[in-house]
């Protein structure tokens, strides 16, 4: 059973709470745990991708027990309630020198994995030593690329979702969970 909420009758659509807070923190800890144990020793950069992953990144760097850098890289394909990418678009001015770092990729949403695989392309130039991937959600059924990420948060199904960073014409990412638009809303 799915919990429909009303934000506010002046702009916010209906929809429902597909993922709690509760469920997200959670998760968070138990990822941080996990990379904490991979990367003891070893130099980590947490690069997280604009703007959808910031409080996902945010968290989960508190997470992370082991020192690590931080970094941003911006990466877009599409807009508004579109789900079908066009072209990548990447702007690499707020990433942090790679060189010989171990690099964990973290954004927002697998969906069809084009981006990741865009990005990870665009880093290696950068001489990281490895580069592995770290996503709070991951789509069903929409991948066309032959990687997995190395992280992920929850399997969703495929739904337009919003929150906890996601957005939906750059609105809603302040929302503590992750919501899907009822259709009409859209």
């Amino acid at each position: 059973m799915h919990q429909t909420l009303k934000l506010r009758d002046d702009w916010h659509p209906e929809m429902y709470t597909l993922i709690t807070a509760d469920q997200i923190a959670a998760r968070v800890a138990e990822l941080g745990v996990q990379i904490s144990t991979v990367y003891q020793n070893r130099p980590l950069t947490v690069l997280g991708v604009l703007n959808g992953s910031v409080i996902f990144v945010a968290d989960l760097m508190r997470s992370i027990s082991v020192p690590h850098r931080v970094g941003f890289v911006q990466a877009s394909s599409y807009r508004g309630a579109t789900t079908e990418g066009g072209e990548i678009r990447i702007g690499t001015s707020l990433m942090p020198d790679l060189t010989g770092r171990d690099v964990l990729l973290v954004d927002d949403i697998f969906d069809t994995g084009r981006t990741i695989v865009r990005l990870q392309q665009e880093l290696a130039r950068a001489g990281p030593a490895s580069i592995q991937t770290a996503v709070l959600l991951w789509k069903d059924g929409r991948s066309q690329v032959e990687i997995t990420p190395d992280y992920h948060g929850f399997r969703i199904p495929n739904e337009f979702v919003i929150g906890y960073g996601l957005d939906y014409n750059d609105d809603y990412r302040h929302l503590p969970m992750i919501g899907v638009l009822e259709e009409e809303e859209r």
